[in-house]
């Protein structure tokens, strides 16, 4: 196992082996819609990483039929998908020793205004989910929108009256407030005794670039503090059919250089 080395990938083989092949402490598998039918592959995949001393997290699927996910659509097919593949994701959790990533929404809400009633009507709905506080579903923030950190209302009147378990992803944060280092610094303190985990991607604060740490404008050494002693891993956008994740081991090296 080589320490600092914490990847993402998928269930497929070729992408699996290839995360196994570096040794990893931490891998969190994303899965797709397709994935859930056939979640013995899921419970596979997390037996087979416990059984070489890796921790495993999901991320549960961003889209279905091809439309980001939303718990506040109000498509029922989408709205049963969504209750549906979180409820099974739970179940596999408890029962392997995993956790698992899952976003509340993720771009374009309609016309849902960015205030304090919407704020809550979220709220609502994520205490709905089974399990929404139980530290094995783990809330992410969007680059947009009411699950966003630009929300002025999301820690105060959603996260904090939930004791809501969170996974800060830094790039998505440093996107919200269009690359201001100081007010991604100000959510990560303040998001401190809620999160339990991290995605580090780099950006250049303007759109979801997803880029090799190093490769953007985030300010690392004053990020690293905030991240010291929790989980985390490298979520960095990958070519081809994303078998190859040298970009995550690459930016796992600058991310151990920076002091």
């Amino acid at each position: 196992m080589q320490k600092g080395i914490r990847l993402k990938g998928g269930i497929d083989d070729k992408s699996f082996a290839n995360r196994l092949s570096h040794e990893p402490e931490i891998v969190e598998l994303f899965l797709t819609e397709h994935d859930m039918e056939r979640t013995p592959l899921i419970r596979e995949r997390i037996r087979q990483m416990r059984s070489r001393g890796i921790k495993a997290y999901m991320h549960h699927p961003s889209k279905y039929r091809g439309a980001y996910l939303d718990i506040l659509s109000e498509q029922p097919e989408m709205f049963a998908f969504y209750r549906e593949s979180t409820a099974e994701l739970l179940r596999i959790c408890e029962e392997e020793d995993a956790k698992c990533v899952i976003h509340a929404h993720y771009v374009g809400m309609g016309n849902m205004p960015i205030d304090r009633e919407s704020t809550i009507k979220l709220r609502e709905a994520i205490a709905s989910i089974p399990g929404y506080d139980s530290g094995l579903l783990l809330w992410e923030d969007s680059t947009e929108g009411l699950f966003c950190y630009s929300n002025p209302y999301l820690i105060d009147d959603l996260i904090v009256p939930l004791n809501l378990p969170i996974n800060v992803d830094v790039s998505h944060t440093f996107i919200g407030f269009r690359g201001d280092n100081d007010k991604l610094c100000e959510v990560l303190k303040r998001t401190a005794p809620y999160a339990r985990y991290y995605h580090l991607v780099d950006s250049m604060g303007q759109r979801h670039d997803s880029l090799p740490l190093g490769a953007g404008l985030i300010d690392w050494e004053r990020v690293k503090p905030f991240v010291e002693g929790k989980d985390f891993i490298f979520e960095i956008n990958l070519t081809g059919d994303h078998a190859d994740c040298t970009p995550m081991v690459e930016s796992a090296a600058f991310y151990a250089a920076v002091r």
